[in-house]
């Protein structure tokens, strides 16, 4: 069946024989191919697209970020927090951070995967963020567990300018240059399905709130 299949498709293409080389694709216009560019504001492209998939943002600076990010997980209500032990979240000393301002703080070096089950939160950097459709991409490492942004039920991402690109074209570039490491995930919202009965559930397959600082 297979094979009368793929001679009525080559007869329409008005061929007499299978070809010996594949066809080389034609070249799209970048134009027609993607449609923004690095020179659109990124982080406000970025942040218009995340809130229309239902995640909250917030474009903060270097010095607001701590009191912000207090204030939000105390108003969702959490109390433990989980997070990567990646050279943005260092820097910032989020954990000591947090710490002092009463919430109980673990960074990943201190966490095997299972713990994360029992924390509200859990407060990452990202890999990317792709302005074209305001998704956050987390990339796998040993200092930053897969996990993290997973398995508690509110996730907040901290973005900086630098990790910005303009859609998936980009990312693949550069996904391809530096690596997939054990895993990527692309984020585009809080988890949703609708497996049963067709009824739209928010949160049962990941975090049912995701909440992005954009640092400025």
């Amino acid at each position: 069946m297979s094979n009368v299949v793929i001679e009525n498709i080559r007869k329409a293409l008005g061929r007499t024989e299978a070809l010996t080389v594949a066809p080389v694709p034609p070249v799209v216009d970048e134009t027609v191919a993607r449609l923004v560019y690095a020179e659109v504001g990124l982080p406000d492209l970025f942040a218009r697209q995340a809130r229309a998939s239902a995640m909250s943002v917030d474009m903060v600076s270097v010095d607001e970020l701590h009191d912000k990010l207090e204030a939000y997980l105390r108003g969702v209500g959490c109390k433990k927090i989980c997070l990567p032990a990646t050279k943005l979240i260092r820097s910032l000393d989020l954990v000591n951070v947090l710490r002092q301002r009463g919430f109980e703080a673990r960074g990943w070096d201190e966490l095997t995967a299972d713990q994360t089950y029992d924390y509200d939160c859990g407060v990452t950097d990202a890999y990317a963020a792709v302005a074209e459709t305001g998704s956050i991409v987390m990339r796998a490492s040993a200092e930053h567990g897969r996990v993290l942004s997973l398995t508690p039920p509110i996730h907040v991402a901290i973005l900086e300018p630098k990790v910005f690109v303009a859609d998936l074209v980009d990312l693949f570039e550069k996904v391809t240059r530096d690596g997939a490491g054990s895993g990527v995930t692309l984020i585009t919202g809080p988890s949703k399905t609708s497996d049963i009965e067709g009824q739209l559930v928010t949160g049962v397959h990941g975090p049912g709130k995701v909440h992005v600082f954009v640092l400025q």
